[in-house]
């Protein structure tokens, strides 16, 4: 008599599990999350909204989520065993839904990692086909799909600063698919997030990087790289 079967016994070749927005999406979170934080998390708290929040279990979201985490791209075959192997790995991971959260997409996931003491939240949303859009960093306005190369700078409010970092990347040949700026406040903290066409070369990060009054800059390329 043939065993039970599992949503991840469907291992194709773009994906596993039943579906687009609750498997490839949710990985693409996870992993656009860890290139934000610097690395894989040591402890992490998930917090499934809405439709997640009713199917996370039984569509396999959850161990999307974790595989992701560490690491594993959307057809990784590991990810139907990720929660036994996050624990085998150390990650410390706490889940936690909400059903009904009308300011959220219907596919929400929101992490909180820490990494060697380093904390960051990240809201990110599956749209679908796989497609994400990471909505939020520590509470500022992100909204960017992880498709294209970004760059997220977290800079002092001032004068000129989005002038100024457009001429450097234009310097660089790089073409500005997409471009905002989100403050907390006025002279407050920005967070400019910026989707470009090609990337950057490494010198030129580390040029913006020194500079006064930019607080911190994330890179990232294609996460399906």
């Amino acid at each position: 008599m043939p065993g039970k079967s599992s949503v991840f016994d469907m291992i194709g070749p773009v994906m596993i599990g039943p579906s687009s927005s609750h498997t490839a999406g949710v990985v693409r979170i996870a992993r656009a999350a860890i290139r934000l934080l610097g690395g894989i998390p040591d402890s992490v708290s998930i917090i499934f909204y809405n439709s997640f929040a009713r199917t996370y279990e039984g569509h396999g979201s959850d161990r999307a989520i974790i595989g992701g985490l560490m690491d594993f791209k959307t057809d990784d075959e590991r990810i139907k065993d990720a929660l036994d192997i996050a624990k085998e790995k150390g990650l410390n991971y706490r889940f936690k839904s909400i059903g009904n959260s009308s300011v959220h997409h219907p596919n929400t996931i929101k992490l909180q990692l820490v990494k060697d003491g380093k904390m960051m939240e990240v809201i990110g949303e599956s749209l679908g086909g796989g497609l994400i859009n990471i909505a939020e960093i520590d509470g500022f306005v992100a909204n960017f799909s992880a498709q294209a190369h970004t760059l997220i700078i977290k800079a002092k409010d001032i004068s000129g600063a989005i002038a100024f970092i457009s001429s450097v990347i234009a310097q660089e040949k790089a073409n500005i698919a997409t471009m905002s700026v989100s403050r907390k406040g006025k002279n407050d903290n920005a967070c400019h997030v910026i989707e470009m066409d090609s990337g950057i070369a490494p010198i030129t990060l580390e040029y913006l990087k020194s500079l006064p009054w930019i607080n911190d800059l994330i890179y990232i390329p294609d996460i399906d790289l």
